[in-house]
């Protein structure tokens, strides 16, 4: 065989060489792809197993019927509660206590300026001023058809808390505060 055929055929080999390790290499190329697209699928298809299995758990808990003690102990708490409110409105103020009907009506008639009868004389005593100024700031600017709506509510809100003021009062036996967090009271008689 002459060389130059030779030449021809060990190139010819050389590049059917590289033809068949390019295509290996794309085959590799293809099976990796091929691969991660399936670990996707299977982390998708995984991940919507879960989300069904949490939506069955949650449907399976609100299918599930309510214990109806639960619902009457609730309502039983609730209606002792308001049998105790009840009782205790209905019972005639005693000596040194504050009549809850009084505080009320003068809450309802003049604002927190009625506070002052059984609240805590550290809230009464600003909001009292305060509603002072705020209304005859409001005069002087507002009709006093445009004033009539909001005072309606103010009033009634007003009486509420005259309410709960002199009951708290007869309860502890002093002025308590309304409008606080709880842990400062004051001592009966401030």
């Amino acid at each position: 065989m002459p060389d130059d055929d030779r030449a021809v055929l060990d190139k010819l080999a050389a590049l059917e060489a590289e033809v068949k390790a390019d295509a290996d290499a794309q085959r590799a190329r293809k099976d990796a792809a091929l691969a991660k697209v399936k670990a996707q699928r299977a982390a998708e298809q995984a991940e919507r197993d879960e989300v069904r299995k949490g939506q069955a758990l949650v449907v399976q808990k609100q299918a599930r019927p309510r214990p109806k003690l639960d619902d009457l102990g609730g309502t039983l708490e609730l209606a002792t509660k308001a049998n105790q409110v009840k009782a205790e409105l209905a019972r005639k103020p005693g000596k040194g206590e504050k009549n809850w009907m009084t505080s009320g009506a003068a809450s309802a008639l003049l604002g927190p300026i009625g506070w002052l009868y059984a609240g805590s004389l550290r809230e009464a005593v600003p909001a009292a001023v305060g509603w002072v100024l705020l209304l005859t700031i409001a005069a002087k600017i507002l009709p006093s058809i445009l004033l009539f709506p909001p005072l309606i509510v103010a009033l009634g809100l007003s009486g509420i808390a005259g309410v709960v003021y002199a009951v708290q009062y007869n309860r502890k036996g002093g002025r308590q505060r309304l409008f606080t967090d709880g842990k400062k009271q004051l001592p009966p008689g401030e």
